[in-house]
């Protein structure tokens, strides 16, 4: 379902396709995200996804113009995952709120690996 937002000059509609877009891109700057995680169902692998596949790791939600997010992330080795997920949220839900001007009613964070940073 596409966000619909109403004003005096008419409708504006985004797409959730856009909204991932821009989520992936402000979550991967985030301290301690190495990068999107896509998960192979046929044999249980995860895979670090480039930059140009990100969206594959998000799944965006729209309901009633309030946003839920799922991210399938990995992150990096040695560093607290709770602050990670902290970071990510509070980065996340300030830049989409912004961005979209809808709330962002629910952020998920689904750790699918550790990767050590060279």
């Amino acid at each position: 379902m596409k966000g619909r937002i109403s004003n005096k000059l008419g409708e504006i509609c985004i797409n959730p396709e856009v909204i991932a877009i821009y989520a992936g891109t402000t979550a991967v700057e985030c301290f301690g995200i190495v990068g999107m995680a896509a998960i192979s169902m046929k044999d249980g692998l995860v895979k670090l996804l480039k930059k140009e596949s990100l969206t594959h790791g998000i799944n965006v939600d729209i309901e009633a113009n309030r946003i839920k997010l799922d991210f399938h992330v990995i992150v990096a080795y040695g560093i607290s995952i709770s602050a990670v997920a902290d970071n990510l949220i509070e980065n996340v839900k300030y830049k989409v709120e912004e961005f979209t001007g809808m709330e962002v009613d629910k952020i998920n964070i689904y750790v699918e690996g550790v990767r050590v940073i060279d």
